[in-house]
C-alpha cells in the first residue's frame, strides 16, 4: 500500500495550505504539504524530505497527528499520515505549489480540498495541535 505523509505547520493559530497546480493530478485542490514515502524510507524523513523540496525549510517532524486509510474513485488505498511540525529553519517559499496560504483553523473548511484530506480537516476543529506532540 501506498503511503503518504504530510505536515501540519502553525504558525500564531494559522495553518499552511497548499494548492495545487492546475495541470497536475487533482487540480486546483488544496492539501497540507508532504508526498509519498520512497521504498526504504522512514515516513518521518520523508516528510523531512517533501518540505525541503516544497518549501525549502528544515524541519523538525514532530508526533504523528493522524493516520487513516483512503481511497480515491477507481484507485486502490493509500495510508495517509499527518505529523506536527514542530520547528523549522529557513524562510517558507512556494516551490512547486501554485499558491500556499496561512489560514485559520476555523476557516479550513472554506478551502476545496483533497478528499482525502477532510477527516484530517474535522479533527483538526476538535483538537489542538500543539497538544499532541
Amino acid at each position: 500500500m501506498l503511503t503518504v505523509v504530510a505536515g501540519i505547520l502553525e504558525r500564531d493559530g494559522k495553518v499552511l495550505i497548499c494548492q495545487r497546480r492546475p495541470d497536475g493530478a487533482h487540480p486546483l485542490k488544496w492539501e497540507f504539504p508532504g508526498g509519498k514515502v520512497e521504498s526504504g524510507e522512514e515516513p518521518t524523513a520523508a516528510l523531512s524530505r517533501e518540505l525541503r523540496e516544497e518549501l525549502g525549510i528544515a524541519a523538525r517532524i514532530g508526533a504523528e497527528f493522524a493516520r487513516y486509510e483512503y481511497a480515491y474513485p477507481g484507485k486502490a488505498s493509500i495510508q495517509l499520515l499527518f505529523f506536527s511540525v514542530t520547528e523549522f529553519a529557513g524562510e517558507i517559499r512556494n516551490l512547486v505549489f501554485e499558491r500556499i496560504e496561512w489560514c485559520q483553523r476555523s476557516q479550513l473548511d472554506r478551502y476545496d480540498f483533497l478528499e482525502g484530506d477532510l477527516a484530517l480537516i474535522q479533527l483538526i476543529g476538535k483538537v489542538e495541535i500543539n497538544q499532541i506532540e
